[in-house]
């Protein structure tokens, strides 16, 4: 025996998109959700919000806590979600609210994680493949007991728990590198007791100097790689936009600061990993003095790349564009300064990021064994502090 998708659930709709004519219908507290903020994960906020108005006057329709979302559009289609708070949706979502009296909503959630090909498959639409509700609501569910499905979406929600725990404590260290940044080179609330001189860029320490890119970095275009060449594992590959797949070999094995140079992502300020192969989608630049390496990570974001970006149907961002660009050079010892305290911040990043790394691994490779029963989860004990150190 075996079920549909619209035999545990509650219901099931879509959203809407209030009319962009009427300014008045966004910039509320209503959270409005878009399916390319889906990511695979819970959902806790949204980019844009609607009024009460933007509410009134549209179909959109508000979905409770734990409704579980699907992308039915586009390039993000078959992207997750569940919803941590009462929000809506444009209409490119399909959101399921599990009966809690036949389905755990977790369990739903990684059901449809474990079968994303086979939903995606039924998708129509040459140009762009698209499912609906329909194609949701009727695929398969299984006849699983709902204490057996509690279990099994426990044991995988503790890992995406300590991976969840980890991004927000991620999140927290570069909110406190950025503060420290702010405070010592923006605002020189250390130095406001030493003299202060006439520059370019307008009153700085004294002792310290305007430079430009060229002259603080050698800039480089990063190596072709065809996507073909991609993989599951190996080293990072970084395009234009992050991080796009792994590779046999790499590049650089330092950390490299990098800016989108092609496409619309032109003038995106990144950060490659240690080991890592860059694509030339990206300007890499290679300080000549190791000792700024964080003060330039963080002095990159303040700097408008996108104005030097040129070409409306192919935008770019060159070398000869940005090595002019000027920018402002603290005391070496002030550098070296912020560099051991930004550094250890750094360090535990890159250790808790690549910790999220592993405790995905085993996730996705327990996901399909624990939803077809391979591994019997009565006689596993669920721990999720031990499950947190893995």
């Amino acid at each position: 025996m075996e079920y549909k998708i619209s035999d545990v659930i509650l219901e099931s709709g879509s959203g809407a998109t209030p009319s962009r004519k009427f300014p008045e219908y966004y910039g509320g507290n209503i959270l409005w959700l878009k399916t390319k903020e889906l990511n695979d994960g819970r959902v806790y906020d949204t980019e844009e919000k609607i009024t009460d108005k933007g509410f009134a006057n549209s179909s959109v329709k508000l979905f409770p806590i734990n409704t579980v979302t699907i992308a039915m559009y586009g390039a993000t289609v078959g992207k997750l979600g569940i919803l941590k708070k009462e929000m809506t949706t444009n209409q490119a979502c399909c959101n399921l609210v599990a009966n809690p009296d036949k389905c755990d909503y977790r369990f739903l959630f990684y059901y449809l994680l474990n079968n994303r090909k086979a939903i995606v498959s039924l998708a129509n639409g040459a140009a762009q493949h698209n499912i609906n509700q329909q194609i949701v609501r009727d695929f398969p569910f299984p006849v699983i007991d709902l204490a057996v499905q509690q279990r099994v979406a426990g044991l995988i929600s503790s890992f995406d728990h300590k991976i969840e725990l980890n991004n927000k404590i991620i999140a927290n260290l570069e909110a406190q590198a950025q503060a420290i940044f702010k405070s010592w080179f923006v605002d020189f609330e250390p130095f406001q007791d030493r003299a202060f001189i006439e520059s370019e860029l307008g009153l700085i320490p004294e002792g310290w100097m305007v430079s430009t890119i060229g002259r603080e970095f050698d800039i480089e275009y990063g190596k072709n790689l065809p996507t073909k060449h991609l993989s599951e594992k190996g080293y990072p590959v970084f395009g234009g936009n992050g991080q796009i797949g792994f590779y046999k070999e790499y590049l650089y094995e330092k950390p490299r600061i990098l800016v989108s140079c092609r496409g619309a992502a032109s003038g995106k300020v990144g950060l490659s990993k240690p080991y890592s192969y860059v694509t030339n989608n990206s300007l890499v630049f290679n300080e000549k003095r190791e000792e700024y390496f964080y003060y330039f990570k963080y002095m990159f974001n303040g700097i408008q790349f996108e104005n030097y970006v040129t070409g409306s149907a192919q935008p770019q961002l060159t070398i000869a564009n940005s090595k002019d660009i000027k920018i402002l050079i603290p005391k070496k010892e002030i550098a070296i300064m912020f560099n051991i305290i930004i550094g250890s911040y750094f360090t535990n990043q890159l250790t808790l990021s690549e910790q999220n790394r592993t405790l995905a691994q085993i996730r996705d490779m327990l996901l399909p064994k624990l939803m077809s029963g391979e591994i019997d989860v009565n006689n596993i004990k669920i721990d999720s502090e031990e499950i947190g150190h893995v």
